[in-house]
């Protein structure tokens, strides 16, 4: 059936769960993984001559780089302790969707797994849903565990 899995972690609870779910459907289907993450880029927040909340952006894309390796750095370890295969990507951009995409293509995947957040309403439409345009865009089945 599937036989390479792109998991996508935005590092939340919801995410966290997802994860988790997917390694185990790739542990029972003989699948290997490819664990996602896309950063915002290392933009500092600058309002009049003042940076907020980072010193540098050297600092900023520091900071980013940890929790990349923190949230990949999970996907790994608990598809290690289930005996499937993994290999992480992490990449910068603005466009998540965009980037799960083109990394589901590139690294040859033949199903999304990722989470959904469960936002309705306005907030959905103000919010945007990272996994909305997933499946809209997908040319590959997607799987969104709730």
């Amino acid at each position: 059936m599937f036989k390479h899995i792109l998991i996508p972690t935005d590092g939340s609870p919801a995410s966290a769960r997802a994860v988790a779910a997917g390694i185990e459907l790739a542990k029972a289907l003989g699948a290997r993984v490819t664990g996602f993450y896309a950063a915002p880029p290392a933009t500092p927040i600058v309002f009049g001559k003042r940076r907020l909340g980072y010193r540098s952006p050297d600092e900023h894309a520091l900071s980013i780089e940890r929790t990349a390796e923190r949230y990949l750095g999970a996907i790994a370890r608990l598809a290690a302790e289930a005996g499937v295969p993994c290999d992480t990507v992490h990449l910068t951009s603005d466009f998540p969707a965009e980037s799960i995409l083109e990394t589901a293509r590139k690294r040859k995947c033949d199903l999304v797994f990722m989470a959904s957040h469960g936002h309705r309403g306005l907030a959905a439409v103000i919010l945007g849903s990272e996994t909305q345009k997933v499946l809209t865009h997908a040319r590959i089945p997607v799987l969104v565990y709730r």
